[in-house]
């Protein structure tokens, strides 16, 4: 999924001292334009950047998509990241310039790792008349930032059950459970299912930092509401959390090892600093406007219309835009 503001917020991504625990609430974006679907997004915000590697979450729908577009993104770039592709209902169309041409479904992840540089499309099909899922970004440590760019899709993955609720694995550990994907820092993504009325105890590793979104239905967090879309914040040193629901719901559990690395994130990019970026964004509109195959980023081959040109930047260095969490 790209990041289509036209003027999209510089983010320093860095860790700070952290609290024991907040609530993270989302502001909507739209997908495409004004008239478009709606997202929500969770990360970054305001208050916090990353957990762990986790550095982008939008939840979208559950959306009747039959009278409108729907999640329609035209070819665009990313570097020194991971999206991760969740759905809970629908059909997305997936095409790259390394060649992937993947239909994700609801239980089955479209992971891409963009390294220094691809190009990739997102489509919902009208054939599935709602929408609803949830799309992550994962940034590279240093040593992966400049990797070759691949495609993985995952139909089956690892789940853990009982009267409680279920747990599905969809990238790390959970458990003895471990996902197929593949990881280039220690973290966690699973997909947890909670019975109405139950208690489900999730195990954590103490080591990580964690974050729960709720999906469906609001879900309490540790005696806490959270709302659709929002995300309660867990600050490592934790070794389990307590989850509720009045109704069933779905919860997205994400974590990992504080993510120390200094980096610089804007439009669809990660990258060290402001050079880079300013690199990833003019070899963007050369190779968008030239038409031309190959290069940095590659071609959408089987995409009909143009690619989405990239926003102007500021006309200063780009720089973080304030504090990475608000001063108390």
């Amino acid at each position: 999924m790209s990041n289509v503001e036209r003027a999209p917020a510089t983010q320093l991504l860095t860790r700070t001292d952290e609290p024991a625990t907040e609530l993270l609430e989302p502001r909507e974006v739209p997908l495409g334009g004004p008239r478009a679907m709606l997202v929500r997004r969770s990360l970054p915000n305001r208050n916090r950047r990353m957990v762990g590697a986790w550095c982008f979450v939008d939840t979208y729908g559950p959306t009747d998509i039959v009278r409108q577009a729907g999640m329609q993104v035209p070819p665009h770039p990313h570097t020194g990241l991971q999206t991760v592709s969740w759905l809970l209902d629908g059909e997305v169309w997936h095409q790259d310039s390394v060649g992937s041409r993947q239909l994700v479904r609801p239980g089955e992840l479209n992971l891409m790792t963009a390294g220094y540089g691809v190009a990739h499309s997102e489509e919902s099909l009208d054939r599935s008349p709602a929408l609803h899922g949830v799309q992550l970004w994962v940034a590279l440590p240093a040593e992966y930032r400049d990797s070759r760019p691949h495609f993985e899709h995952h139909a089956e993955l690892p789940t853990l059950a009982d009267a409680d609720g279920s747990v599905t694995v969809i990238m790390g550990r959970f458990e003895q459970a471990v996902s197929p994907a593949r990881t280039y820092s220690p973290l966690i993504g699973a997909d947890v299912s909670v019975t109405a009325g139950a208690r489900l105890r999730l195990a954590l590793e103490p080591d990580f930092e964690h974050a729960v979104l709720a999906l469906s239905k609001p879900i309490t967090v540790d005696g806490q509401r959270v709302p659709v879309g929002s995300m309660r914040y867990l600050n490592h040193g934790r070794r389990e959390v307590l989850l509720e629901a009045t109704d069933p719901a779905r919860a997205l559990l994400i974590g990992g090892v504080p993510f120390d690395e200094r980096l610089m994130m804007w439009w669809n990019f990660i990258g060290p600093g402001h050079d880079e970026i300013v690199d990833a964004r003019t070899t963007w509109e050369r190779e968008r406007t030239s038409g031309e195959p190959g290069g940095r980023f590659g071609t959408v081959p089987g995409y009909g219309g143009p690619a989405l040109p990239a926003p102007s930047i500021p006309n200063a260095r780009l720089r973080a835009t304030g504090r990475y969490r608000r001063r108390t």
